[in-house]
């Protein structure tokens, strides 16, 4: 992590800017800024602008909402943790309203984002720094879409002035805007490969494009997306000169975790982009893939959360790797390395878990006799003898016991794999290519995670190969709306009766202060 100290020591004289709140727009600091200050720095800015977007993504607002809300993850309420209100319950049912605190959380968090990336632009940026800001400003304008189906946008005089209202972009509007911006800047951008992925580069703003084009369709019309042809050869030939880069290959069988590793900015060879992580530097809420699903008494302990449902890991094989492995790293201090027990420590937590340093079974805490075993039956209200125990647990960062505080794990937003997997929709939606090319791109992914070969791929076992592939990343509900399939029912949700659930609601306190937001249909 050597270049990464040296980057982010020479930006860090700049970091009062860093005081900006996650969750609102501090306007003391803006308005100090307007009083003519002459020697801020951009470089400061921008550092703030990459960090603005650790609280939705590490797990947390947007997150939620794109897994929370699908057949991949489940917060149940147990006893009385984890009831919030209900608020947990309501992603999952898809019985949330304008009120829902996530609804406006992460509207506000993406919000935030957008501003501190634009804010960059208005202290004279290096044309490279430019670049970069603009490149996540698109970052969160393609989330806003995604999840409101509208994109505020402060630009020009708006900017300049609080008073004046962000314009709301439509779909269309919002989707022609990032593909411009896109465009312009990946020239300006640096070529990055996996060592430096948590950098904006040309790859990330390919990739950017890719899922633009392949969802285009869907945020035009949600409940019965259209994929032109145009769009799904843009999604190959960037796909293309993504792979011709030659900055990336699929992990090597065992390899599956280097690329959430705790130094996974040395092991990846797949990371395209990433949020930044560094013990005594900065960072932000890695930690929350280990405690929102370890129970109390393993090590560390956890809040004894959220889970994934059995049918969701009913999908993988008993020799996919991705489904869990003891994974050997070096950040593992536990006896479960220097000792050889080798208990399975990523993964999919199911059945009797063990204590890493004892290698003994571990009990749960009430009732203390009881097995600490997670079952593969787990309702959305738990109560019972399987209060604490209920619901199988994915843990896809492996643990930094290396360092205390903040971890090292680098969080994952775009993968060389994702790239590949959208190539092959892409072909069987009608782009370039035979079905036997999209077959290929598969199966060379599945070769890799110890999966048996397809003989065939349909739309249906690709959506499938993207849920064992990309769990818990933060796409799921993204792709069961492009797939038609996010109204349907699975476990512990019965089939929507509205179709009004394929676009969150735009949160009551931002109607309140944006006149320009309307309302979605049905709320």
């Amino acid at each position: 992590m050597h270049f990464r100290k040296i980057l982010y020591t020479a930006l860090a004289g700049a970091l009062s800017a860093s005081s900006l709140s996650c969750t609102k727009l501090n306007e003391e600091f803006r308005g100090e800024l307007e009083q003519g200050t002459s020697d801020v720095d951009a470089g400061g800015l921008l550092v703030t602008a990459y960090s603005s977007l650790n609280r939705p993504y590490q797990q947390e607002e947007r997150w939620v909402m794109q897994e929370v809300s699908s057949d991949a993850a489940m917060a149940p309420t147990r006893g009385g943790d984890w009831d919030d209100n209900g608020m947990h319950r309501a992603i999952h049912l898809h019985t949330w309203t304008a009120d829902n605190a996530y609804m406006n959380n992460t509207f506000v968090s993406l919000g935030t984002a957008m501003y501190n990336a634009a804010n960059v632009l208005l202290y004279k940026p290096s044309p490279q720094q430019a670049a970069e800001a603009r490149f996540l400003r698109a970052l969160m304008m393609f989330d806003m879409l995604d999840l409101y189906g509208q994109v505020p946008i402060r630009d020009g005089a708006s900017m300049e002035d609080f008073k004046i209202a962000p314009e709301v972009l439509a779909p269309e509007k919002a989707i022609d805007y990032m593909i411009k911006e896109l465009n312009e800047i990946i020239a300006t951008l640096p070529d990055k490969g996996p060592k430096e992925a948590f950098v904006a580069n040309k790859n990330a703003a390919r990739t950017l494009l890719m899922k633009i084009h392949l969802n285009k369709g869907a945020f035009m019309n949600r409940q019965n997306p259209t994929f032109a042809v145009e769009d799904m050869n843009q999604v190959v030939s960037l796909a293309n000169e993504i792979t011709n880069s030659g900055s990336y290959s699929v992990s090597a069988s065992g390899k599956y975790f280097d690329n959430f590793a705790p130094d996974n900015d040395v092991k990846s060879t797949e990371n395209i982009f990433t949020l930044y992580n560094e013990n005594g530097v900065r960072g932000g809420n890695v930690d929350r893939t280990w405690n929102t699903i370890a129970h109390y008494n393993m090590s560390p302990g956890g809040w004894n959360g959220w889970c994934t449902l059995s049918d969701y890991y009913d999908k993988f094989s008993t020799t996919d790797e991705r489904r869990g492995i003891y994974y050997e790293y070096d950040a593992d201090t536990t006896s479960n390395k220097s000792k050889g027990y080798h208990r399975q420590n990523v993964g999919f937590f199911e059945g009797q878990q063990y204590n890493w340093t004892t290698n003994q079974p571990l009990n749960a805490r009430n009732p203390s006799t009881a097995p600490l075993s997670f079952t593969r039956e787990v309702t959305i209200r738990t109560s019972g003898a399987t209060l604490e125990t209920a619901g199988i647990r994915p843990m896809k960062y492996a643990f930094d016991y290396a360092v205390t505080g903040q971890r090292n794990n680098d969080w994952v937003v775009y993968r060389y794999s994702d790239v590949l997997l959208m190539k092959a929709e892409a072909i069987l939606r009608g782009g370039t290519g035979t079905a036997g090319d999209a077959l290929g791109l598969v199966n060379d992914i599945r070769a890799e995670r110890g999966a048996s070969l397809l003989p065939a791929l349909t739309l249906d076992e690709l959506l499938d190969e993207r849920a064992r592939e990309l769990y818990w990343e933060g796409w799921r509900r993204q792709d069961l709306i492009r797939y038609g399939k996010f109204l349907t029912a699975w476990q512990e949700k019965p089939a929507d009766p509205d179709p009004k659930t394929l676009v969150y609601p735009i949160p009551n306190p931002q109607k309140s202060v944006n006149p320009n937001l309307e309302q979605n249909p049905g709320y």
